[in-house]
């Protein structure tokens, strides 16, 4: 009885001791995470980082990121729209197989992706089979940020399709709109907050796309690829005012995506 009792009360604090020591090491982990930002947003004087952000260089990745960015979340768009419903209501192996192209660039190195996006549109494409080239261009910007950022709209809205009951769709069927009609009326405006998750989602990854944008298209220079090259010619001080703008970036997309209480991670 006493040895029972014995090994229930060892049992007993040493669940209380891991219960304890979780939140530990969460916060451990957590403040890895924000320490970073708070010595970046501290230690640089607000006078010269203002001053900085005036530099032609700056504006110029800047724009070059945000027309880029916007682009190439159009595209993800209009194609991944189409393409996110299909996944949602199919079960066949096409629609298996589909999905596993979706999610490969999400796990494939950004470098390797730009060395696969240089096979079908660099100088040598296809073999040299064509002439399409778009490197050291805009369009190859745009190229490589679709490449990487589209597929976190196409998993993020076949998410919000798969939330949404098929028998909503069926009875605005039945009651004589078109599939287009069901589209506009029904399924869009219900899975409305999980799309612009998506939507502002696939804008911040393309903001911050770097390694397929550096490998297809290093001009003109993105914010990441401004940072890499003001940072290897002139040191951490040069690359700190473009990187706070990414910053604000990636803040202000966490703020929006948080206001349209659609967090894909819920």
């Amino acid at each position: 009885m006493s040895r029972a009792l014995s090994r229930g009360e060892t049992r007993a604090g040493h669940t209380v001791g891991v219960r304890e020591l979780v939140p530990v090491l969460g916060a451990v982990l957590l403040l890895y995470f924000v320490v970073p930002v708070l010595v970046l947003v501290l230690t640089y004087s607000p006078t010269a980082l203002l001053t900085s952000l005036t530099e032609t260089y700056v504006i110029n990745a800047a724009v070059t990121s945000l027309v880029a960015a916007l682009g190439s979340t159009v595209i993800a768009v209009v194609f991944g729209l189409p393409l996110a419903y299909w996944l949602s209501r199919t079960t066949s192996v096409l629609a298996t197989v589909a999905m596993g192209a979706v999610v490969l660039p999400l796990v494939l190195p950004p470098v390797v992706s730009g060395m696969l996006l240089l096979t079908v549109v660099g100088p040598n494409g296809l073999g040299g089979l064509t002439d399409l080239t778009v490197t050291r261009s805009l369009l190859g910007v745009i190229a490589a940020q679709t490449f990487v950022a589209s597929p976190f709209f196409v998993v993020t809205a076949k998410a919000a399709f798969d939330g949404i009951d098929d028998r909503l769709e069926e009875a605005s069927r039945s009651l004589g709109r078109d599939w287009v009609g069901t589209m506009r009326s029904v399924t869009v405006p219900l899975a409305k907050p999980g799309l612009l998750a998506g939507l502002v989602l696939t804008f911040a990854r393309a903001m911050g796309e770097f390694g397929a944008t550096m490998m297809l298209a290093y001009y003109p220079r993105t914010l990441p690829v401004q940072i890499w090259a003001s940072f290897i010619s002139d040191g951490l001080d040069a690359a700190l005012p473009v990187a706070v703008v990414l910053l604000g970036v990636a803040l202000g997309t966490l703020l929006v995506v948080h206001a349209l209480r659609a967090t894909p991670w819920r």
